[in-house]
């Protein structure tokens, strides 16, 4: 057994890619508890750890040990139509041409499989996340359902945090402007609407100080990385965001956290609200600022 001091707050995910495990490695120990923390096994990527903590990882895992199911990242809500998680940071949402299996889809289908294997639910794709971003991300467990979400999505409230370089001049604002992709992907915007799509995000500063700036972020739309560019526009570029701008990386990903989700349930018709709480390292890092 091998066992690791924690020398910053960190999730295990990252901890252990820092010590040279390959994400597969980590996914095998992780499936079959081979990892523990404080006397408890750890089975999600996220799980969150403390400096100073020990982490216990076997070196050869048990395959064949009966244990109990844990999925492999938080489950905020789940009922017989929807199933939302709390995606880490790292993760794609769904495949893409050269990563088919680190992705929430993948994992969090698997996971139900494994947990009823002779009746497995399916799952559909609502909405997604960046990569790097974390966050809540919404599935539908039914075709019904997946309709229904997308159909009433322009109605959705979507808030994020971000911890922004410097201090914007506003405290609080509105940002406008017609976003377009360009052929290798990247998205910016212009001055002229045809052809793009409009883009509004309001923003309000809740801290700032030491050249960085904690922010919620409401939508009004939902433009491919809207945020990142709107902001990177107002010469505030999300942290770790080189791709638009952004000239530090504090924490080794985009400082991006989609924390409040609204919607309309597609079988109740009731309103949902669901909460994620910002990430430890964004925590810590927060707690330096001066509340604005």
């Amino acid at each position: 057994m091998t066992k690791i001091k924690v020398d910053n707050n960190s999730t295990i995910t990252e901890l252990l890619l820092s010590k040279g495990y390959k994400k597969s490695s980590i996914r095998n120990l992780l499936k079959h508890s081979a990892i523990i923390v404080d006397g408890k096994f750890v089975n999600r990527f996220d799980h969150e750890l403390i400096k100073g903590q020990v982490v216990s990882v076997e070196s050869k895992p048990k395959t064949d040990t009966k244990r109990v199911m844990t999925a492999p990242f938080e489950i905020l809500l789940e009922d017989a139509h929807i199933i939302a998680i709390n995606k880490p940071a790292g993760l794609l949402t769904i495949a893409t041409e050269t990563e088919k299996t680190n992705t929430a889809y993948y994992l969090l289908t698997a996971y139900l499989k494994e947990r009823d294997p002779e009746n497995p639910e399916r799952i559909f794709i609502v909405h997604r996340l960046d990569r790097d971003t974390s966050g809540i991300v919404l599935f539908a467990k039914t075709e019904e359902a997946k309709r229904a979400l997308q159909d009433s999505w322009a109605e959705a409230d979507k808030k994020y945090l971000v911890i922004a370089e410097g201090t914007p001049k506003d405290k609080e604002g509105t940002l406008r402007s017609y976003l377009r992709e360009t052929k290798t992907f990247k998205v910016y915007s212009t001055d002229k609407p045809e052809d793009a799509k409009l883009a509004v995000t309001h923003y309000e500063m809740l801290k700032s100080g030491n050249g960085f700036s904690l922010l919620e972020i409401d939508l009004e739309t939902g433009r491919k990385n809207q945020i990142r560019v709107q902001l990177a526009d107002l010469g505030h570029p999300v942290a770790g965001d080189k791709k638009y701008g952004a000239k530090t990386n504090p924490f080794r990903r985009l400082a991006l956290h989609a924390h409040i989700l609204s919607f309309t349930h597609p079988s109740t018709h009731k309103r949902m609200q669901l909460k994620s709480r910002m990430p430890a390292e964004f925590r810590k890092f927060a707690s330096t600022m001066m509340a604005v």
